[in-house]
């Protein structure tokens, strides 16, 4: 028994150096990334065997009042949020609600149609792919734009190639989303997804600044290149309260943004990136199929390795091919990748930094990724 004791001792004192070493190495780097690159803040989360094993917090979370910033803060994540709404479509088409093949016409209830290919169907499964052939040049922030009976240049809403033969990222395809999920399910766009993800997997977040407790915003600096200074984003936040008021089902859901507009810790991201990489299952819950999963990882071309809101790329670990999704948005900056096979995954988001780019990514989130990575995960992967 004593013998048996001194070796758990031993072992568990071994894992705590070897933590400690692990931590102290990894927020050295992201300290000196931070002062580089004049970061705000940056709040970040690492998994690793399908276990959440870290979370910190670095910088500031309001200039202003020089207020630190901490792990239950929240933050608008921009385009990772369009997740959610594709994890919000494979529920409703494993209940047989819709299909990914069906019309958008049929679902929005207004002709969504390309006028150069107008025989061509543009599918829901090509909104979540970003394939539709429609572009956000008339904006995203309302349905009218695409609506022949509200814009009368919704035409240019649509680009020159045929429905499903090319890609385009476009924020109206997620924010069209959003409305058909409330036509088919029947429930506001923010509460289906705070009842059927968030509240199953114990998450705090969500699309309604109403419903969230605003001492635990990050404030989200914009860089201003010519001064060389940090300016608040306050529209970041905005409440929209007057319009949902007034709210239209199925038609004015874009006030939530579906396609950027979740607000969650980086904690609770690292559990919905856990829902991922575990094909659809965490926290002993099944939120979607794994067949469902699987598809919203699958690229539907090399060239983009575009799935459903998930992408594929090998550009933000060198050597790893890893699935994700970032996000930019009013000066904040977001990314979430994982490894599905290996077991690991990594979150970063920071409320302003610099806004250079290393490749595709920008150079703050990609340098954090990979001072976690190398922290935690390369040496013991």
């Amino acid at each position: 028994m004593n013998k048996l004791f001194f070796i758990t001792l031993i072992i568990s004192v071994f894992t705590c150096q070897n933590n400690f070493a692990q931590s102290e190495k990894a927020e050295a780097c992201i300290n000196s990334l931070i002062q580089q690159h004049k970061a705000v803040g940056i709040s970040v989360a690492v998994v690793k065997k399908n276990k959440i094993i870290y979370t910190h917090s670095f910088g500031l979370k309001d200039i202003a009042g020089n207020t630190p910033l901490t792990d239950d803060c929240i933050f608008r994540i921009a385009s990772i949020s369009k997740s959610f709404s594709a994890t919000a479509v494979m529920q409703l088409a494993e209940a047989k609600k819709l299909s990914l093949e069906e019309d958008v016409s049929t679902l929005i209830n207004f002709k969504v149609r390309n006028p150069k290919y107008p025989e061509t169907v543009i599918t829901l499964g090509m909104l979540l792919s970003h394939r539709s052939s429609i572009n956000d040049s008339q904006g995203y922030f309302s349905l009218d734009s695409l609506n022949p009976d509200k814009n009368p240049n919704w035409a240019k809403c649509y680009n020159n190639y045929e429905p499903g033969k090319g890609y385009m990222y476009c924020n109206l395809n997620f924010n069209l989303t959003g409305a058909i999920i409330e036509k088919v399910s029947g429930e506001r766009f923010d509460l289906y997804i705070k009842h059927h993800i968030l509240d199953p997997l114990q998450v705090y977040g969500g699309y309604c600044v109403d419903s969230l407790d605003k001492s635990r915003f990050a404030t989200i600096y914009d860089y201003n290149a010519d001064s060389g200074k940090f300016i608040p984003s306050p529209a970041a936040y905005a409440a929209h309260s007057a319009e949902i008021a007034h709210y239209t089902m199925g038609y004015s859901t874009p006030i939530f943004s579906p396609t950027g507009g979740m607000k969650i810790s980086a904690g609770g991201l690292a559990q919905i990136m856990l829902l991922h990489s575990n094909l659809g299952k965490t926290k002993g819950r099944r939120i979607i199929s794994k067949k469902s999963a699987l598809q919203m990882q699958t690229p539907l071309s090399e060239e983009e390795g575009y799935g459903f809101a998930i992408m594929t790329t090998d550009k933000m670990i060198d050597g790893l091919i890893l699935k994700g999704h970032t996000g930019s948005a009013y000066g904040l900056y977001s990314a979430m990748f994982f490894e599905p096979k290996k077991k690991f995954g990594i979150v970063v988001i920071s409320n302003g930094c610099y806004p250079g780019s290393t490749g595709p990514f920008n150079t703050v989130l990609k340098t954090a990724v990979n001072c976690l990575y190398d922290g935690f995960i390369a040496d013991n992967n």
